[in-house]
């Protein structure tokens, strides 16, 4: 007979709640009754803080690069922001119902031993946004500095990447508390100081050259979409209930799924709109903002604001990214690291830094390397969210808890039915989507052919996203329910 510390080798007994600001201990285990507090609105600045950065504004312009108007680009960007994030407040929900981290309530559809797959997939997303976050807030620095007249060559970068990654590891290190108490305060400063932002450069619109912009036709507006899915809710579904696992199980749902789409999605519909105004005034504007997104917004900026806007930017970029650790260390646990939580996220810190130094000090390009990464790790999140977020609206109990940490128990050690539609949405995914942003992922698209090939209409549509995640949601409520349904009748 197997020992229930050999069952549950990651699943240490809870801790006892953690208070102040010390460092937290809870891993992978279940959220204790005695740590489970606050309301669904209490969401809302977790979410809120991550999202309000002022690099939002240069989703505009990546938006106009598809080639679509004003209003196309409008309408495919609020879409795409709330739908993403809608399915985060989904899959929030499953923190409420199970009080564990997203990664490990997805063993309840994977096995506790198959679900090191999209363990690691999460975990390679979550690392790769922390890197881009952290190179963001490093370049605006050294661009601001240089408006200044300041030092803001490669020490200023030196300095300013030791000084965001410190804020971000401490973040992941220290915990739910200090993250919650960080994000509070990044949402008012940041929001605060993004107003300031929009007031000062109004005068930098030009409404004829935006009302000038051609429409596009129906692949690229589509092509615009799905990559809004991936630039906002996409990224943050494989963390969505690693906050909402605190709430009391008394919680309403919708609230749940109501706070976590309203915080997230607020900023981001504001700042994406603005942002493309900007966009449109200006082809040099839209231009520089593939080097160094917030760099080139800060050109725009009186000499007066360039300090605050240095303040407003690196916060918010470090908002996010703050999440990103916290959730990227519980994958790594997830994957198998047997590590604490708070080693887990200095490991990710490390890797992180190390990230950031390449694309600041040896890309040549931002915008390139950041779709590249998007699209392709968008493809098989997308597979899994779809697959998640069916099983979620198959199950009609609250996870058994302590199955999901038994290989023997009802959720098994490994389920192939889930694994497979991963593997076919990622495969069929990445034959559907083109990434010319950087060489080596020169080989997707090749199942283009019969819509025109890798140089067609619909190339750049990027339809592999929305096919791999209908693949994983159709694939699941079609051949998972009766197996959910004999698990909850155990």
């Amino acid at each position: 007979m197997t020992s229930l510390g050999e069952d549950r080798p990651d699943a240490p007994p809870a801790p006892g709640p953690v208070q102040g600001l010390g460092v937290e201990l809870n891993g992978l285990n279940t959220i204790h009754e005695s740590e489970r507090k606050g309301h669904a609105r209490d969401l809302f600045w977790p979410w809120f803080g991550a999202n309000v950065s002022v690099f939002g504004l240069s989703y505009g312009s990546f938006l106009l690069g598809f080639g679509i108007s004003f209003w196309q680009a409008t309408i495919v960007g609020v879409a795409g922001i709330v739908i993403s994030f809608l399915l985060c407040g989904f899959i929030a929900l499953a923190g409420k119902r199970g009080s564990a981290p997203t990664m490990v309530l997805s063993r309840a559809i994977f096995g506790v031993d198959g679900n090191r797959l999209p363990s690691f997939l999460s975990w390679l997303l979550t690392v790769g946004w922390e890197t881009v976050l952290t190179s963001l807030a490093v370049l605006a620095t050294a661009t601001v500095f240089t408006q200044l007249g300041w030092e803001g060559g490669v020490a200023t970068q030196v300095v300013a990447l030791i000084v965001v990654a410190a804020l971000i590891i401490a973040g992941g290190v220290i915990g739910f508390n200090l993250i919650m108490r960080m994000q509070m305060i990044i949402t008012i400063v940041t929001g605060v100081l993004t107003v300031v932002y929009i007031v000062l450069v109004l005068g930098h619109i030009d409404l004829g050259a935006v009302a000038a912009l051609p429409a596009g036709d129906t692949p690229h507006v589509i092509g615009g979409f799905v990559f809004m899915l991936t630039g906002f809710g996409l990224g943050w579904v494989n963390a969505a209930a690693d906050y909402s696992r605190y709430l009391p199980r008394s919680t309403r749902s919708s609230g749940v799924v109501g706070w976590t789409t309203f915080g997230s999605s607020l900023a981001p519909i504001v700042l994406l709109i603005f942002g493309i105004l900007l966009a449109g005034s200006s082809k040099e504007l839209n231009t520089a903002i593939a080097a160094d997104p917030i760099g080139a917004l800060a050109s725009l900026l009186p000499p007066w604001f360039l300090v605050p806007f240095v303040i407003v930017a690196v916060l918010g970029l470090v908002g996010g990214a703050v999440l990103d650790i916290y959730s990227s260390g519980l994958a790594l646990l997830s994957v198998g690291l047997k590590v604490p939580r708070y080693v887990a996220a200095g490991i990710d810190g490390i890797i992180m830094t190390a990230g950031a130094v390449y694309v600041v000090f040896f890309a040549g390009n931002f915008l390139g390397p950041f779709q590249g990464f998007l699209i392709t790790l968008g493809v098989p999140i997308a597979a899994w969210c779809g697959i998640f977020v069916a099983d979620i609206q198959l199950r009609k109990r609250d996870y058994a808890e302590k199955e999901l940490y038994d290989r023997r128990g009802r959720y098994g050690s490994v389920r192939w039915v889930p694994i497979s539609l991963v593997v076919i949405g990622t495969v069929v995914g990445w034959g559907l989507v083109t990434n010319t942003f950087a060489p080596w992922l020169a080989w997707q698209g090749y199942l283009l052919g019969p819509i025109g090939g890798k140089e067609g209409d619909w190339a750049f549509a990027n339809l592999g996203v929305l096919v791999a995640l209908l693949i994983g949601y159709l694939g699941t409520l079609i051949f998972s329910r009766a197996a959910i349904r004999r698990e909850e009748e155990r």
